[in-house]
Formats: structure tokens, sequence, C-alpha cells
């Protein structure tokens, strides 16, 4: 069985995420990444191209470019992976999508509530395979609180608090990666709450199984100036009733990428935390406690098959990247992926921004979340 041939979009020199993408894709040894437009730059294209180790005529100075060639090749790419600012997103992926092939895209997925409706009618028309890279639903142990929660380990839901703390923009925004964080133009309607509240939220969507119905949000630019939100306070109300609270903050000085999530039902209550993330707490009502750990015979079928390593070998935020390129490599070969965030992730992803953004700076109090 042949690797997948990935195409990337972006990542090009100074980009963190493009390396990391690159990483988690062949990881597995199931993808390899044989061509890009990294970009919009030609020398620099070429550069990134060198950097990864792709053939030179393969790192191309256009997307358009790319595609035109790519699938005239009889060893063509198979995907396409979208790492650029949010701004690129849809255009890309319209592209690539009217090319024919599949696309994993970064989130948001993309700058805008209507051109992630958009995007969706596109992705219903094509047909094809869909990703968005929210990456921590890859954590072994974050499928793990999933299933345990969908196994009524916890009993009924009450309450969700999910917190994202960093404080790399407390501060003037500079460098390339916190300039376009900050632009409007580039990043969307979102700043802080598309950048990471958005990961919140699809984290507190995902290990739940609860829809977010209905949601009061406090959105501030703190830092003077600033066009975009940097500090996010969202009061949250699921399906069934359980009330949540998000956080999403990058001004909070020391915080380095302190996502942490605690889920409380009426029988047991949860607690993952991303810089420590080989271990899940589960405390009961009887007052007994259960610190499971990743790589142990304690986890379910999901968690222990995206488990790389034995028990005290950590793995983190690379592994579990990877392991959302496995599950897009297994739909691109026709097996099931059910736990890959996909369209609906993303569409309830760019609600959440939209609806968010909004209801804040229009003093709206509690708004319905329709995706």
């Amino acid at each position: 069985m042949r690797r997948l041939r990935m195409a990337m979009v972006g990542g090009g020199p100074g980009s963190f995420i493009g390396p990391v993408h690159r990483i988690a894709a062949e990881l597995d040894r199931e993808i390899e990444l044989v061509a890009g437009a990294f970009s919009s730059d030609a020398p620099r294209s070429a550069e990134a191209g060198r950097a990864y180790r792709i053939e030179p005529e393969r790192a191309y100075p256009t997307l358009g470019a790319m595609l035109e060639a790519e699938t005239q090749r009889p060893d063509g790419i198979d995907f396409v992976s979208i790492v650029t600012p949010n701004y690129n997103h849809l255009a890309s992926a319209r592209a690539v999508l009217a090319a024919g092939i599949p696309v994993l895209t970064d989130k948001p997925m993309t700058a805008t509530w209507a051109e992630a409706r958009e995007l969706a009618a596109l992705v219903e028309a094509s047909g094809l395979p869909f990703g968005v890279t929210h990456t921590y639903a890859g954590y072994p142990l974050v499928r793990e609180a999933r299933a345990r929660v969908a196994a009524g380990g916890l009993g009924t839901i009450r309450k969700v608090v999910v917190e994202y703390p960093q404080g790399w923009l407390a501060g003037e925004a500079a460098g390339k990666q916190a300039e376009w964080r900050v632009d409007p133009a580039r990043c969307g309607e979102g700043g802080c709450i598309g950048d990471i509240g958005v990961h919140a939220f699809q984290l507190a969507e995902f290990i739940t199984g609860l829809k977010v119905t209905r949601l009061l949000a406090d959105l501030a630019a703190v830092v003077p100036g600033r066009a975009l939100d940097d500090d996010c306070s969202v009061l949250l109300r699921f399906a069934n009733g359980a009330r949540g609270v998000l956080l999403a903050s990058q001004i909070e000085v020391g915080e380095l990428n302190s996502l942490r999530i605690r889920v409380y039902g009426d029988r047991a209550g949860l607690i993952w935390r991303q810089e420590d993330p080989n271990i899940l707490f589960l405390n009961r009502i009887d007052g007994t406690s259960e610190v499971i750990r990743a790589g142990t015979g304690l986890l379910g079928a999901d968690a222990a098959a995206r488990t790389r390593t034995p028990g005290g070998h950590p793995e983190g935020y690379l592994e579990a990247f990877a392991n959302i390129y496995r599950d897009f490599a297994a739909v691109l070969r026709g097996e099931q992926a059910p736990l890959l965030p996909g369209i609906e992730a993303g569409l309830r992803g760019m609600a959440f921004i939209s609806t968010a953004v909004t209801a804040s700076s229009e003093n709206m109090g509690w708004v319905s979340l329709n995706a």
C-alpha cells in the first residue's frame, strides 16, 4: 500500500505550523509531502521546497500552477493541506475542490461565517473528503474522555468548564506569526476567539457529545490599539440544559498553551490538561478517584489505537496532530474515521466565532447558536 501524496498551501519560510503539518503527516509513514505552493513569493516557495526536501520542480510559485501540473502527473497529489492565514482558506479550498482533490484545512475553517457556509456547499457538491485540523481531538486521552462520557461514566452532564489561556500577545504583536493574527484583513472576524477559542469550543462539544445551543459573550481587545479581541469570556448552554464556561485569552502573562477542560456529571467529573496530556483524572461522587494514564491497559479501543508508546513514554502535540492525519488517510483509503473533525465541526466553529463576536459587540446578552 503506497504512501498518500500530500501537497501544502502555505507553510513557507518562517512558518510555525507548516513544519508541524509535515512532521505530523509523515509520522506514521502513511503520507509523504511531495509538493506545495508554500508562499505567494516564488523564490520563498522554492526555498521552502528545499527545506522540505521535495523535488525542486514541485515547489510551485502559485496554487494554480501546482494544481495544473499535479493533475497531469501519473504520480500526482492525493490531497492538499491548507496552512495559510485564515483569509486564504476559502479561495484555496475552492480551487483544490474544483480540481477534484480532497482538502484538509487548518482551523478556523474560514475567515467568516458566510465563507464557511459557501465552503460547506462546495464540499457537499464535490463529494470529496474534507477535514479540519482540530488537533486536540487527536489526543488519546481526549478520545478516552469522550468515550467515557458516551458510555455514561459521568452520568448526566451538568457543567463544562474549558479554558485556553496564553500570554504571548500581552504586549506588542511583533513577528510574522503575531502580526497576521491581529489583522482583521488576514485573520477574519475574530482574534483570540478564532485562534484558540474555537479550539476550546470544539473540545467541549467533542468530549461531551453535546451541542452548544445558546451563549453569552464578552470579548475585548485589551491591548490598546488592537482591532480584534485578545481576551474572551463566554457562558454556554448545552442542548441537554448543562451550563458551561469558556475562557480564552492571549494576554494572560506567564501562560504558555494551557488548554484545560473539566466536565461534571451527576455521577463523576473529569479533568484533562493539554500541558500534561498523558493523564486524565476521573473523580466519582462516592469520593473515589481514578488516574488514567496513556499507554496502559485501561484505555478503550479508540484511545489505545491512537497511542504509539508504552505508559511512561509521553506523547504530545505532534502525535495528536499525526492522529488527525492518520484519520484523514483512513478516509482517503475508503475506511471509517468517525472522530475526524470534518465540515460540521468547521461550520460549528465558525458559527461560534461569528455569533460570539456579534453578540459581544452589540451587547446582545444570551443569543442562540445556529449552525
